[in-house]
């Protein structure tokens, strides 16, 4: 045996496992451009400062944002030729409700052209001046759609998140205890739905548990108040969950997330995360009534409730098998 094959045979043995390559093969580059440190400092300048001014082209590697970041599989962009445009009832809307159904298992669905307008509609329709939202820790959007409304977003979340030394596998998590405080101290009629986001953007993406969705369900519906999830990180939230919580190892990520959703009345999504496209999102819910009042809302201000602002195209993405 060669130095070669000895220190091979050592570096195996230290590194086991051996992880694989990703499974999948890159068909289509994009070429992007390092600017040198002078042109980095002078576009900054020119920006103020604000990464949001700066232009994408340059950009070597980009982390503003999650959304929209992934690329589409084969399968995806296939089947955007099959995309139907009709105006109203057209099949890639019909597949996408199909899809949504089997995943999150609520009675009504409509698209949003992504998140924000999901929770446009939601907090145009429920939230009123001097109301309050509880929740985890929300996302900016989410915040700004209901204080917009005259509403004021509570934050309810653990201490332990803030705190980047605490190992609690769930920082996502409300603290039930300040939560039923807050509600025995506040009118109910000033409370107009309670909410948690999984995973936590504004917290770092930190997961919230099963236990505690079930603890944070039952005391919303105990006070009579309707719980809405924002869903834009549901599936690392269920694989976290499969990962980090006693009794579900065994179980599929989709069987935790159909769990998940089980224990609210509706959730607000933005599909440019963990449906991996350009762009998109929905609203679902139960209850029938809240449906009507949210297709009067979105046709004012996006479009009919089976396009709603979007293409065919982007319809079709979202529904499609990403293998």
């Amino acid at each position: 045996m060669n130095l070669f094959h000895a220190k091979l045979n050592n570096y195996l043995e230290v590194s086991k496992p051996i992880y694989l390559p990703e499974p999948f093969r890159i068909k289509m580059i994009e070429s992007i451009r390092l600017i040198d440190p002078a042109q980095r400092e002078q576009v900054l300048q020119e920006a103020g400062y604000n990464i949001f001014n700066l232009k994408a082209e340059d950009i070597f590697i980009d982390l503003l944002t999650d959304s929209s970041t992934g690329a589409m599989s084969q399968e995806q962009w296939a089947s955007l030729i099959r995309r139907d445009e009709s105006y109203a009832g057209a099949r890639s809307f019909f597949r996408l409700a199909q899809a949504v159904k089997d995943i999150f298992g609520f009675r009504y669905f409509i698209p949003a052209h992504q998140g924000r307008a999901a929770e446009n509609i939601l907090c145009a329709m429920l939230v009123k001046p001097g109301q309050v939202v509880p929740s985890n820790m929300r996302f900016a959007t989410t915040a700004a759609n209901i204080i917009a409304r005259g509403g004021e977003p509570v934050n309810l979340v653990l201490d332990e998140a803030s705190d980047p030394t605490s190992l609690h596998p769930f920082k996502g998590n409300v603290h039930i205890p300040r939560l039923r405080q807050f509600l025995q101290q506040t009118d109910p009629e000033k409370i107009p739905f309670g909410m948690i986001t999984f995973t936590t953007n504004a917290g770092g993406g930190q997961p919230v548990s099963m236990e505690n969705l079930h603890q944070l369900s039952d005391t919303y519906h105990e006070f009579g108040i309707l719980f809405f999830i924002d869903a834009c990180r549901f599936a690392e939230n269920a694989y976290l969950i499969k990962l980090r919580e006693p009794g579900y190892t065994h179980k599929s990520t989709l069987e935790i997330a159909r769990e998940m959703f089980s224990l609210a009345n509706g959730c607000t999504m933005s599909a440019k995360k963990d449906a991996i496209v350009n762009i998109g999102g929905f609203l679902c819910m139960d209850d029938e009534l809240l449906y009507q009042r949210a297709c009067n809302e979105l046709i004012l201000r996006e479009g009919f409730p089976t396009y709603r602002g979007l293409t065919g195209r982007d319809l079709e993405a979202p529904s499609t098998d990403q293998s």
